[in-house]
């Protein structure tokens, strides 16, 4: 792989963070089920069975309401715990809990909103293709500073309990030995994020180079860079000289304040054209603003292949 290729070990999707708590195997669903619905236009989902509307809350003022839609994409009931967390971001674009061995100096970097934000129910059970609608309240002190701040509304999924009995969990009465059981729970987070007064942003390109995998697919890496008191958030457009449509496009890549600049790597359709991406040709990168005024280029920058 070409230098540059810790980008593409680095590499993270969308805007939503996607949790897997504990390990174990699942079962295959017969042939004759029928398919999971539809989730709602809009919704993110991840690995487990709940979907997320929308993919993120942001909510102006220090006293205001929002609400967080949850949808069962499965075909059977569930339970669904709620909760709000702290995260905080990397260099590499990843999210990282509070609780999850952060050092406090990381912490310390981060406004978090989970002091402001009320949120009712707590859990809920939803049926097949069956929706909720979350209330979150922010209610900011009148002397909190202008500022961004931002915590992640969590929904995790709760095991069915029924008929689980500690023999069952420790496979007493196997002939064979004791045994374990392990029920994964699956989370998915979206940022909730409370806008005070004026905020500040500016955004830049660094660093940008295409990579190649040993297997001969491609992405283009690049430095995002963003100063200022407000996080960004938008989408990712690269197109090569010569051609109108882009050859790579990447939603939902966001950067929050406690970070000065991120990696992204943005794969590049396969089916492009070679010629396209050959040494002396000239790609460019738009980052297009999809959160404080959507549409607009926050960002944008060219490169040729070397």
């Amino acid at each position: 792989m070409k230098s540059g290729s810790k980008f593409l070990a680095s590499m993270i999707t969308g805007a939503a963070l996607v949790l897997a708590m504990g390990a174990g195997s699942s079962t295959a669903q017969e042939a004759s089920a029928p398919p999971p619905p539809s989730a709602p236009a809009g919704s993110v989902g991840g690995l487990g069975d709940v979907n997320l509307f929308p993919k993120r809350v942001v909510i102006d003022g220090r006293r205001a309401i929002a609400t967080v839609g949850l949808y069962n994409k499965t075909v059977d009931a569930g339970d669904y715990e709620i909760k709000i967390v702290d995260m905080a971001m990397t260099p590499e674009g990843q999210l990282i809990s509070f609780d999850n061995g952060l050092d406090e100096a990381t912490k310390a970097k981060v406004s978090t909103a989970s002091q402001m934000l009320r949120y009712s129910p707590r859990r809920v059970r939803l049926g097949s293709s069956e929706s909720q609608l979350i209330r979150v309240m922010a209610r900011g002190s009148s002397d909190l500073p202008d500022g961004e701040y931002r915590s992640h509304f969590m929904v995790t999924s709760v095991p069915e309990s029924e008929g689980f009995s500690i023999e069952e969990a420790t496979g007493a009465g196997q002939a064979d030995g004791i045994g374990v059981s392990i029920r994964p729970r699956f989370g998915i987070a979206i940022p909730v994020i409370v806008r005070v007064g004026e905020t500040t942003l500016n955004v830049g390109i660094t660093g940008a180079t295409l990579l190649t995998a040993r297997d001969g697919t491609q992405a283009v890496g690049f430095v995002l860079n963003r100063s200022g008191t407000r996080s960004a958030f938008g989408d990712v457009v690269i197109k090569a000289a010569g051609r109108s449509e882009p050859i790579a496009f990447s939603r939902g890549v966001g950067i929050y304040p406690e970070i000065d600049a991120r990696q992204v790597i943005v794969p590049i359709d396969p089916e492009t054209d070679p010629s396209l991406l050959a040494s002396g040709a000239r790609l460019s990168i738009e980052f297009i603003d999809d959160d404080f005024a959507p549409g607009s280029k926050l960002a944008e920058h060219s490169f040729v292949v070397p």
